[in-house]
Protein backbone atom coordinates (compact mmCIF):
# COMPACT_ATOMS: atom_id res chain seq x y z
CA UNK A 1 0.00 0.00 0.00
CA UNK A 2 0.96 3.35 -0.76
CA UNK A 3 0.81 6.29 1.21
CA UNK A 4 0.35 9.87 -0.16
CA UNK A 5 3.21 12.27 0.44
CA UNK A 6 0.52 14.48 2.53
CA UNK A 7 -0.01 11.76 4.42
CA UNK A 8 3.47 10.96 5.06
CA UNK A 9 3.75 13.76 8.11
CA UNK A 10 0.39 12.56 9.81
CA UNK A 11 1.92 8.68 10.13
CA UNK A 12 5.55 10.19 11.03
CA UNK A 13 3.68 12.02 13.69
CA UNK A 14 1.34 8.84 14.89
CA UNK A 15 4.45 6.64 15.25
CA UNK A 16 6.39 8.93 16.88
CA UNK A 17 4.14 9.56 19.37
CA UNK A 18 3.33 5.70 19.61
CA UNK A 19 6.88 4.70 20.04
CA UNK A 20 7.53 7.85 22.77
CA UNK A 21 4.50 5.91 24.81
CA UNK A 22 6.57 2.66 23.64
CA UNK A 23 10.07 3.30 24.48
CA UNK A 24 8.54 5.03 27.63
CA UNK A 25 7.18 1.73 29.22
CA UNK A 26 9.95 -0.46 27.98
CA UNK A 27 12.69 1.49 29.67
CA UNK A 28 12.21 -0.77 32.69
CA UNK A 29 12.77 -3.88 30.76
CA UNK A 30 16.50 -2.70 29.77
CA UNK A 31 17.35 -1.16 32.74
CA UNK A 32 16.50 -4.74 34.26
CA UNK A 33 17.97 -6.64 31.63
CA UNK A 34 21.43 -4.79 31.71
CA UNK A 35 21.20 -5.30 35.39
CA UNK A 36 20.80 -9.04 35.47
CA UNK A 37 24.19 -9.09 33.44
CA UNK A 38 26.48 -7.22 35.98
CA UNK A 39 26.10 -4.25 38.84
CA UNK A 40 26.20 -0.86 36.44
CA UNK A 41 26.51 2.62 37.46
CA UNK A 42 23.54 5.08 35.49
CA UNK A 43 25.97 7.01 33.61
CA UNK A 44 27.62 3.75 31.54
CA UNK A 45 23.72 2.26 31.59
CA UNK A 46 22.89 5.20 29.45
CA UNK A 47 25.35 3.80 27.01
CA UNK A 48 24.60 0.15 26.98
CA UNK A 49 21.54 0.52 26.44
CA UNK A 50 21.48 2.47 23.68
CA UNK A 51 23.53 -0.34 22.39
CA UNK A 52 21.33 -2.98 23.11
CA UNK A 53 18.10 -1.72 22.24
CA UNK A 54 20.04 -1.34 18.53
CA UNK A 55 19.84 2.88 19.03
CA UNK A 56 16.07 2.45 19.91
CA UNK A 57 15.60 3.41 23.63
CA UNK A 58 17.90 6.64 24.68
CA UNK A 59 17.53 6.99 28.71
CA UNK A 60 18.51 10.49 30.14
CA UNK A 61 20.43 10.21 33.40
CA UNK A 62 18.04 11.70 35.64
CA UNK A 63 15.25 9.34 34.06
CA UNK A 64 17.79 6.17 35.33
CA UNK A 65 18.30 7.68 38.76
CA UNK A 66 14.67 8.19 39.36
CA UNK A 67 13.31 4.81 37.91
CA UNK A 68 16.49 3.29 40.08
CA UNK A 69 15.79 4.81 43.35
CA UNK A 70 11.69 3.55 42.33
CA UNK A 71 13.09 0.14 41.83
CA UNK A 72 15.10 0.64 44.81
CA UNK A 73 11.91 1.20 46.90
CA UNK A 74 10.53 -1.32 45.57
CA UNK A 75 13.70 -4.02 46.78
CA UNK A 76 13.98 -4.80 42.73
CA UNK A 77 17.39 -2.95 42.91
CA UNK A 78 20.25 -2.66 45.72
CA UNK A 79 23.26 -0.35 45.07
CA UNK A 80 26.77 0.75 47.21
CA UNK A 81 28.99 3.04 46.13
CA UNK A 82 32.32 2.07 45.00
CA UNK A 83 35.78 4.07 44.94
CA UNK A 84 36.85 5.06 42.01
CA UNK A 85 40.50 6.20 42.47
CA UNK A 86 40.09 9.38 41.09
CA UNK A 87 37.10 11.21 41.47
CA UNK A 88 33.85 10.63 43.55
CA UNK A 89 32.92 7.33 44.39
CA UNK A 90 30.35 5.07 41.76
CA UNK A 91 26.96 4.02 42.91
CA UNK A 92 26.57 0.15 41.26
CA UNK A 93 23.28 -1.02 41.19
CA UNK A 94 21.98 -4.98 40.89
CA UNK A 95 19.45 -6.51 40.34
CA UNK A 96 17.76 -8.72 44.05
CA UNK A 97 16.15 -12.07 43.24
CA UNK A 98 12.71 -10.63 43.68
CA UNK A 99 14.13 -8.37 40.59
CA UNK A 100 15.24 -11.38 38.97
CA UNK A 101 11.91 -12.78 39.22
CA UNK A 102 10.09 -10.13 37.97
CA UNK A 103 12.11 -9.54 34.63
CA UNK A 104 11.75 -13.59 34.10
CA UNK A 105 7.80 -12.64 34.65
CA UNK A 106 7.68 -9.74 32.72
CA UNK A 107 9.37 -11.47 29.61
CA UNK A 108 7.18 -14.44 29.60
CA UNK A 109 4.16 -12.49 29.87
CA UNK A 110 5.34 -9.66 26.96
CA UNK A 111 8.51 -10.79 25.24
CA UNK A 112 8.40 -13.89 24.00
CA UNK A 113 4.62 -13.97 23.49
CA UNK A 114 6.48 -12.58 19.94
CA UNK A 115 8.07 -15.82 19.67
CA UNK A 116 4.65 -17.90 19.05
CA UNK A 117 3.67 -19.14 16.04
CA UNK A 118 0.36 -17.39 15.54
CA UNK A 119 1.80 -13.97 17.08
CA UNK A 120 5.56 -14.52 14.54
CA UNK A 121 3.12 -15.34 11.64
CA UNK A 122 1.01 -12.48 11.86
CA UNK A 123 3.72 -9.53 12.28
CA UNK A 124 5.38 -11.67 9.18
CA UNK A 125 2.39 -10.92 6.95
CA UNK A 126 2.26 -7.11 7.87
CA UNK A 127 5.81 -7.21 6.96
CA UNK A 128 5.11 -8.94 3.29
CA UNK A 129 2.03 -6.37 2.18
Amino acid sequence: MIIENDRTEQIDELLSKWEESYKKGLLSFWILLQLKQRPTYPFEMKDIILDLSQGTISAEENSLYRALRRFEDLNIVTSKLEPTGQGPDRRYYELTPRGSYLLRAFIRRNILVFQTHSVSEKINSVLED
